[in-house]
């Protein structure tokens, strides 16, 4: 870390202090960090879709070994495939910054098929997605992408429509159905609607995710298809969109207006870092570091728990956790109160 000198009168001699870097030092000191690893990104990506492929078959029985166990061996494998999915979707998301593999052009490739079967098209996706991280924190603007703001004056204010659509759209109901609400119709079905020209390929992965469901209907059964598609894809968004929502939504999150906004205090004010085991920590692909990923998302997410070691301002961030009681803070939170500067349940 950089250090400045001080003279400790008291001794005579000068002593050495820690230099705290604030704002865009930060993000210059995450750059040795930005480097993509080809042969690790590349082993991460296939062994996880290899891991996922395994899961699925399990889940549709074809790992029945008798002896009474075929359905706890296929429900185990429901629960893995949707912890797969899940990595998978971060592993995706991280290759979509450019993070990982940014030259590979079967990279880019095989990342737009595996965006299409986790119903998180790239023409959605992306545009969406990139539009949050440069508008993360801001009282316009940042419901594209995320969870929907509002002050609790605008709150007070609005029709009884607008507040029961945007309760709606924060509802712990809402997240723990994110396979429906945030992935079916949120990422697929709207956007088609909205712009179906530029958004064909979310026409695509609803007709590719219904596809596949009907083929394991009709090859292996209705229990079967909840097994190896439902349970996964429920199981994998809900904790992905609770994720989401969490790392933006947390007792001390901070939100701007247009004048107080600088990309590196949203990164680091208004993106938590949620404490994980090591378990846990695979299956969400770090993405538990998430304000050292919007403080730099060209770091791979294999790297950010060195970033976090290395640089020791980023230890100081915003924390919470998968505890329950974390949980129900963080889901009662509602609207941004102006006057207190902090997130308030209503």
């Amino acid at each position: 870390m950089p250090t400045q000198s001080l003279h400790n009168r008291a001794q005579g001699h000068p002593i050495e202090v820690p230099k705290i870097r604030v704002g865009k030092e930060l993000i210059l000191a995450t750059k040795p960090f930005a480097r993509d690893q080809a042969v690790r990104s590349w082993w991460v990506v296939l062994s996880t879709l290899a891991l996922w492929i395994g899961a699925t078959a399990g889940a549709l029985g074809l790992f029945d070994v008798g002896l009474g166990l075929g359905l706890a061996i296929q429900a185990g494998c429901s629960v893995l495939c949707g912890l797969f999915i899940l990595r998978l979707f971060v592993i995706y998301h991280d290759q979509q910054h450019h993070a990982i593999l940014p030259r590979s052009k079967a990279a880019a490739l095989l990342m737009r098929i595996v965006g299409i079967l986790l119903l998180s098209p790239s023409s959605i996706w992306k545009s969406s997605h990139d539009h949050h991280h440069k508008h993360n924190s801001k009282m316009r603007g940042s419901q594209i992408g995320s969870f929907p703001i509002m002050t609790k004056a605008h709150f007070q204010k609005a029709s009884k429509k607008t507040q029961r659509l945007y309760l709606f759209m924060r509802h712990p109901v809402t997240i723990l159905f994110g396979y429906l609400f945030v992935f079916l119709i949120g990422m697929c079905l709207r956007p088609f609607q909205n712009k179906p020209r530029e958004n064909s390929d979310c026409l695509i992965a609803l007709l590719v995710h219904v596809g596949i469901g009907a083929g394991w209907v009709l090859g292996f059964g209705w229990g079967a298809w909840l097994c190896a598609q439902v349970i996964p894809h429920f199981i994998a968004y809900a904790i992905g969109t609770y994720l989401f929502y969490a790392q933006h939504n947390f007792p001390g999150v901070s939100f701007f207006d247009k004048d107080g906004w600088t990309y590196e205090k949203a990164a680091l004010e208004s993106s938590s870092y949620m404490k994980t085991g090591l378990v846990m920590a695979w299956f969400t692909a770090n993405i538990g570091y998430h304000h050292i990923h919007h403080l730099n998302a060209r770091v791979p997410f294999y790297r950010l728990p060195e970033v976090w070691r290395k640089i020791p301002e980023l230890q100081e961030a915003k924390v919470t956790s998968l505890s329950p009681g974390d949980i129900f803070r963080c889901l009662r939170l509602k609207v941004w109160d102006v006057e207190t500067q902090q997130m308030v349940a209503l």
